[in-house]
């Protein structure tokens, strides 16, 4: 089962490399990693999508936690949440499909981001059987590139908003610490 965590951390160097190393230390497969600034600019936040079962889960947010830089963990498979994903796809697109592929991309919602004389370039976000549909439907053309920015996920209403007040307050008593460390 895909379990998606969502993982707040300092914004310091190394801090993804250790997180990474937890799952290759214990045999984990990331299935999707994105990280990026949160709107606290000393706190970065992880999506991490693995495949577990319900204890391997338990076992790695346990784990998690117990690595300096991470201020909070929430494994939000289970409750309501918006799941995105993003893609590119180049498909090669000659005079003569070229209005079919455009039909397919506004079907999906999708959009034409670069035209050249020999293709196109699609960008779609949204869930991942919806990125997948796509790709299919495009294989008969071509597809000649393509790439994904991984799962990002966000829990559904205010809950959201109580996290980001745990890290705040985690956050503020670490800032000032210029100590680096290693597992």
């Amino acid at each position: 089962m895909l379990n998606t965590f969502v993982v707040y951390v300092e914004n310091k160097p190394g801090v993804l490399t250790r997180v990474a190393s937890l799952f290759r230390r214990r045999a984990f497969n990331i299935d999707s990693l994105t990280v990026g600034r949160t709107e606290k600019p000393e706190v970065s936040r992880m999506t991490i999508t693995v495949d577990a079962d319900r204890d391997q889960a338990r076992r790695i947010e346990a784990n998690l936690y117990k690595l300096v830089n991470v201020l909070l963990v929430e494994n939000i498979t289970n409750q309501p949440s918006i799941v995105r994903d993003l893609a590119m796809i180049r498909v090669a697109a000659t005079h003569g499909a070229r209005s079919h592929v455009l039909e397919l991309a506004s079907v999906f919602r999708a959009r034409v981001v670069d035209v050249s004389t020999e293709s196109l370039t699609i960008e779609i976000t949204g869930g991942e059987d919806k990125i997948d549909g796509l790709l299919e439907v495009l294989r008969p053309y071509g597809v000649l590139e393509m790439v994904r920015t991984g799962i990002v996920a966000m829990r559904r209403g205010s809950k959201s908003s109580d996290a980001a007040t745990a890290v705040g307050a985690v956050a503020q008593e670490t800032t000032g610490d210029d100590v680096s460390y290693s597992v």
